[in-house]
């Protein structure tokens, strides 16, 4: 099974989200484009009354096989959907890697 696909399905049976949208943003990152760079954008009652540090621990616990094993790099985006209406449905842009070989 793909690392995408692990992803998805596992944050959907953990958090039930009203938005979930997992981006493979390994092609962005030095060294071959691997699926092991992501980007995870999640609304969730489950984030309620959490601050950024609870929630980002809630998912990292819920990945933490695929981010001890395939996950080089997850980038969180963590909304209530009371905060992503206020948003308007929009997160930021990843920037592109520096690292490895691409020096700045």
């Amino acid at each position: 099974m793909k690392i995408q696909t692990q992803i998805t399905d596992k944050l959907t049976s953990t958090f039930t989200p009203d938005v979930l949208d997992v981006i493979n943003e390994s092609h962005m990152h030095s060294g071959p484009a691997m699926e092991s760079h992501f980007k995870v954008v999640i609304v969730s009652d489950a984030f309620n009354g959490k601050r950024l540090i609870g929630r980002h621990r809630l998912v990292n616990e819920c990945l933490a096989k695929e981010l001890a094993e395939d996950i080089h790099a997850l980038a969180m985006h963590t909304y209530t959907p009371e905060e992503w209406v206020e948003r308007k449905d929009s997160v930021p842009l990843s920037p592109n890697c520096l690292g490895g070989s691409k020096k700045a």
